[in-house]
């Protein structure tokens, strides 16, 4: 009897510590954010006329209008497929080559994303908390690798987990660029170094 009733102490002692466990996971919910901020972007600058191996940067500046902090700034990032039915891409486009290990063909070669910002999430960046009424640039440096006419997407998120919207402003946008085959103009300086961007002579 001594035991019975020693193993139904045990199952109790068990299942509370279940149930605890249970009540733990929901409460990790609640510290999500939730509710509207006000971020916008100010600026935006992406070069609609571009060349094979020009390295370039897209650069966005964003600003917290709202009376709290943004927890988690996110930008996501996707060039608009060369076909219907295609995934997205940040700087590239999908690829119909079935002996690719991966269908990803690059547009843009990225040297250098915003710091700090890789995320779980395809082809988006989380650079972090945004203060109230604090200003941030986000830019990524790339270098144009195929030449054609290319629309790319950019839009904000306050958080990458939670209820949480956009108020009303400039969260989102497109650039329209087109990559020519033309060589980058370059020069060498006195210095025996090349300088690209300048021709000969100059």
């Amino acid at each position: 009897m001594g035991n019975s009733r020693g193993r139904l102490a045990v199952l109790a002692v068990s299942a509370l510590a279940l149930a605890g466990a249970g009540c733990g996971e929901e409460r990790q919910d609640a510290d999500a954010p939730s509710g509207e901020f006000d971020v916008q972007v100010t600026d935006a600058s992406f070069p609609a006329k571009q060349r094979i191996a020009e390295p370039t940067t897209l650069k966005l500046e964003v600003a917290n209008r709202g009376d709290r902090a943004v927890p988690n700034l996110a930008v996501t990032v996707e060039t608009q497929p060369g076909e219907d039915g295609q995934a997205p891409a940040a700087f590239g486009q999908d690829e119909d080559n079935p002996t690719l290990a991966d269908s990803k063909r690059p547009v843009w070669i990225v040297d250098e994303g915003p710091a700090g910002g890789e995320s779980a999430y395809t082809n988006t960046w989380a650079v972090g908390p945004l203060g109230q009424g604090q200003t941030r640039t986000v830019e990524w440096k790339v270098t144009a690798m195929q030449t054609g006419r290319y629309t790319v997407g950019w839009r904000l998120a306050p958080s990458l987990e939670g209820d949480v919207k956009l108020a009303d402003g400039r969260t989102n946008g497109e650039f329209v660029v087109t990559i020519a085959d033309a060589p980058v103009p370059a020069r060498v300086d006195g210095d025996g170094d090349v300088v690209r961007g300048e021709e000969a002579g100059r």
